[in-house]
Formats: structure tokens, sequence, C-alpha cells
């Protein structure tokens, strides 16, 4: 695409990606796998570090619910969000995620500071 040369400005230094996607579009399912590959899996970020995010659009078929998707993409966090029936359930799972990225972040910064000490 057209932002690829971007792309290495968006990720330098970044703790976390969230990918969001409209499930009812094959074509979104094949360009996630080449998301994860360059934004997660080549910088490399842990897949704790990663979440997908199912969007689905008012109106929308329902039957993606029990979306299945291949390795490795089986290993990430998914959540469903349908901001129309549930937006309370995609702030608590965004909060959730937030967590874990700060966790991670205090760790490895704890883990420079014992390094300089040591």
């Amino acid at each position: 695409s057209r932002f690829e040369t971007c792309w290495p400005a968006l990720m330098k230094d970044s703790h976390g990606v969230i990918i969001i996607f409209n499930p009812e579009l094959p074509s979104h399912l094949k360009e996630i796998e080449m998301w994860y590959s360059c934004f997660v899996q080549q910088q490399p970020l842990l897949d704790s570090q990663c979440l997908l995010v199912a969007h689905h659009k008012p109106g929308s078929a329902g039957d993606t619910e029990n979306l299945s998707l291949a390795y490795p993409l089986n290993k990430l966090k998914l959540i469903h969000s349908n901001l129309e029936e549930d937006p309370e359930d995609v702030r608590m799972e965004f909060m959730k995620y937030f967590r874990t990225i700060i966790t991670l972040i205090n760790e490895s910064r704890e883990r420079e500071e014992m390094s300089i000490i040591s």
C-alpha cells in the first residue's frame, strides 16, 4: 500500500497493536494475517501485545460471532465489537488489554533498571 513507507515510523517503540477488521469481508481475513506479520511478528511483539477486534456493523449478519481464525491468528485475543448491542463489554475488554500492556512496559522498565544497577 502507499503507506508502507510510513510503517517503520509507526512501529518504532510501539508497545501494542490493535487490529480492527470486518469479519464479513473475506479480504479482511486475509489482510489481518499480513498486518499481524508486519506489525507483531517482525517487531517482534508478544502475542499478548496484540488485540484483534472483529467489528460488526449495525444490522450485520450475526453468524460471524463464532469466527474461527487460522493459526497464528487463533493464538491472539479476539473480541467482537458491536457498539449497538454491548458497548460496555468492548470498553471492559479494552481496559483489560491496556492493563496488560502497562504491566509489560513496567516489567521491562524494571528489568532495564536492574541491568543498569548490576
